[in-house]
């Protein structure tokens, strides 16, 4: 068994799902949360503590899955503070390329390891550890990593220096952003032209134009009920970083328009294919 102890900060949507994970796996394993609340079902099993300092100082290998730039630079902020000559961090987090490459220079000047190793799935492919995992970084980190990142993906996939797997991240999020909105936009034409949702949603899935993006929405669309597993406001945030990033195509504008304008209209923090209601309204 590993001996190393593993630090995971950041218990949301995602981040506790995963961290629960390597609690099962039987990791050493130490969490931080800004909300405690969120950590209070693995006191029984790890160690809860109540500052990121506490956890790098008592973790070898260190994962963060947050929510922005602004949430990652501060965690890491308190983390160059400290000495953490040896130690291993691998962001998971959706952040931009320049604050990925800003932190993980700063971390190895300090001689530590670092990984970007952000994923493709939302909360159930997190809670099943049946994550895709795009990693930037040495290959040694990766091999250190890796004992710890089979217990939370099905594919790790190693694309390069740092940088290259918030690159790959940024690409399919893109992707998914144009397949829920052209969802969307399908279901509520049939809807229109008196097609049952469940019938077209059954043609879609079952045709070429089915993916795991259509099949993972199906069950909302059908019940209209939006309860995020990723919402909505995290798609604008990845759309808006792949245009800072080079994204200028010609859905790009459209792409930023609706999902912005849905956000101005109060349905940012529903799950993201519940772009459905803006648009309904819109229409």
């Amino acid at each position: 068994m590993n001996t190393e102890k593993i630090g995971f900060i950041g218990l949301g949507n995602m981040g506790h799902p995963m961290a629960k994970n390597l609690e099962k796996a039987g990791f050493q394993l130490s969490v931080f949360n800004r909300t405690i609340e969120k950590a209070e079902d693995f006191k029984e099993k790890s160690i809860v503590y109540n500052s990121v300092s506490e956890v790098v100082k008592n973790s070898d290998v260190i994962f963060t899955m947050l929510t922005n730039d602004t949430a990652v630079k501060a965690v890491y902020e308190e983390v160059l503070n400290q000495d953490i000559t040896g130690k291993l961090f691998v962001d998971m987090s959706t952040i931009s390329p320049e604050a990925t490459s800003e932190i993980s220079n700063a971390v190895k000047i300090k001689e530590a390891g670092f990984i970007d190793a952000p994923v493709a799935g939302s909360t159930k492919p997190a809670a099943d550890g049946t994550l895709i995992i795009m990693v930037g970084g040495e290959e040694k980190d990766l091999t250190r990593a890796e004992p710890y990142l089979q217990k939370l993906g099905k594919t790790i996939k190693h694309l390069g220096e740092n940088g290259k797997g918030i690159a790959a991240k940024l690409s399919v999020n893109y992707f998914i952003s144009t397949i829920y909105q052209g969802l969307a936009e399908t279901i509520l034409f049939s809807d229109k032209l008196g097609i049952e949702r469940k019938d077209m949603l059954e043609i879609i899935n079952e045709s070429a134009s089915g993916s795991g993006a259509t099949k993972v929405k199906t069950p909302l669309l059908i019940e209209d009920n939006y309860d995020p597993a990723f919402a909505l406001d995290l798609m604008l945030k990845d759309i808006l970083l792949a245009k800072n990033a080079g994204a200028d195509f010609p859905l790009s504008k459209t792409l930023i328009e609706t999902y912005q304008s849905a956000h101005d209209e109060g349905f940012g923090k529903q799950d993201v294919i519940g772009i459905i209601q803006f648009l309904g309204k819109k229409g």
